[in-house]
């Protein structure tokens, strides 16, 4: 079976993306790679380097060489850092955290709720939908600083007030993997289709790799 690489900038990402390929491809062989100061030094940053694309390129280089047949990236903000892969292993199928997703919003309406928990994702995740949508950025505030102390239950709770915001959108697309979990409680409380970008990377990946 195909072995997948996934490259990681957030700490979070791992549990739900496993758990997507659990669900919807488990034969897929997985190898996670993480590089949790890259999301640190863009917050820090405020704008992607070129040294964060070397990285990003060392990381991609690294799953190739240990024979990954494709590579998913899970950290939406750093969308050129992965064009730099795609264009250096032009090959191979090299897939950005949110580009499944995004064509899976293509068939949900014309309004989008964009939720991310990391502010830096909203600066560049808007401009990869298509100009006909209508995309509605929204931070959820303190969510992820409560992930990161360990209380799930808050994130999903904030995540899920933020989404009664949106409720007049035709659906809303979690930006990032850490986001996945609160799905549930994004759909209760706004009453939309909630897609999120594991399940859609999952079945992206599946087709290329058939």
């Amino acid at each position: 079976m195909p072995r997948i690489g996934l490259i990681h900038a957030l700490r979070h990402s791992p549990p739900p993306i496993e758990a997507a390929f659990a669900a919807l491809w488990p034969q897929a062989r997985l190898m996670n790679l993480l590089d949790d100061g890259l999301s640190a030094d863009l917050a820090r940053d405020g704008a992607i380097t070129d040294a964060m694309t070397r990285r990003f390129l060392d990381l991609s280089a690294y799953a190739v060489r240990t024979g990954c047949d494709g590579i998913l990236f899970t950290c939406s903000a750093f969308g050129p850092c992965i064009d730099a892969v795609k264009a250096a292993h032009p090959g191979l199928p090299v897939l950005k955290p949110n580009e499944a997703m995004i064509e899976d919003a293509l068939s949900a309406g014309r309004r989008i709720g964009l939720m991310a928990t990391f502010g830096p994702t909203l600066l560049t995740m808007p401009a990869e939908f298509p100009a006909d949508l209508v995309v509605e950025p929204c931070l959820v505030e303190g969510a992820l600083a409560a992930l990161d102390r360990g209380d799930a239950a808050e994130h999903d709770r904030l995540a899920a007030a933020a989404a009664r915001g949106l409720a007049h959108c035709d659906a809303i697309a979690l930006a990032q993997f850490s986001l996945a979990r609160a799905a549930g409680a994004v759909a209760a409380a706004s009453g939309l289709p909630v897609l999120t970008t594991p399940e859609s990377a999952v079945r992206k990946m599946r087709r290329l790799l058939a």
